[in-house]
């Protein structure tokens, strides 16, 4: 009977160490540098009051943060559109999920040449983000601002094989999408995603001379493993996302550059 007891109190006192190494090891959240970063500092803050340990980890392009979830070094991200994971998943394999939404960029045009879309002249250098969903993002934008238009069936994927009207002849320049900003320079004009013009210093709602809808489909998501959507921790991550403290923060630091999708 002792000696039952004696094993007893060393499984639980086990248990009870590796519960607390658990608990002690921070989340790791995957999340590119600028409005993604800032914002969830304020989700961290938040969080940490609920018990939850955050570590948050800044990435420079826009593959590596699923790349790195997908391996475990992540334990989740916060810097995509659904449009893009959905094809990364699609492209790439990976089993990850989206588990609630987070906030808009409406992307924008920006140019040092011209005041203005109407005044750019035939011919001119465009630079578009290279990654499928973000460069078909910015063709839709032109189609709507009457720039070009382009194949019905392309839908969100369309790349500029599916420009089928360009009246300004148009060259359009695929760069990774954190280089736009810093290229202005060498184009005419150029689609910048707003993390990256916030980042490089360009005011959204001062600096583009034409932005997106407000209207898109390109709300941003926090992305985990399938395997780890219904754990406790990811419902903890949500609600402190989704407060109005959070809220308040993107409305009053971004002053409408970046809105809250939730």
């Amino acid at each position: 009977m002792q000696k039952r007891t004696f094993i007893s109190t060393i499984a639980l006192a086990l248990l009870a160490s590796t519960t607390a190494i658990a608990q002690d090891k921070p989340l790791k959240i995957g999340v590119t540098a600028g409005p993604h970063a800032q914002i969830f500092d304020q989700v961290k803050r938040i969080a940490e009051k609920d018990g939850l340990k955050v570590q948050i980890v800044e990435f420079s392009d826009y593959i590596q943060p699923n790349a790195a979830l997908a391996a475990g070094d992540l334990d989740a991200n916060s810097y995509q559109h659904q449009p893009f994971l959905d094809l990364q998943v699609k492209d790439r394999g990976y089993k990850l999920v989206s588990v609630a939404q987070t906030v808009n960029y409406p992307i924008g045009l920006y140019s040092k040449k011209v005041k203005d879309l109407k005044d750019l002249k035939e011919g001119a250098r465009f630079g578009i983000p290279n990654d499928p969903t973000n460069g078909g993002r910015v063709l839709l934008v032109l189609q709507d601002k009457g720039l070009i238009k382009i194949k019905p069936s392309a839908g969100l994927k369309a790349t500029p094989l599916d420009v089928i009207e360009n009246p300004k002849k148009l060259r359009f320049v695929e760069l990774e999408a954190a280089q736009l900003a810093r290229s202005l320079d060498d184009l005419d004009a150029a689609a910048v995603n707003t993390n990256f013009a916030l980042s490089a210093g360009l005011n959204p709602g001062k600096d583009a001379i034409a932005q997106e809808s407000a209207k898109s489909p390109y709300v941003n998501v926090l992305v985990v493993r399938e395997q780890d959507k219904d754990k406790p921790w990811v419902g903890k991550l949500v609600k402190a996302y989704h407060s109005d403290e959070v809220r308040k923060f993107i409305q009053t630091e971004f002053k409408g550059a970046v809105l809250a999708g939730f």
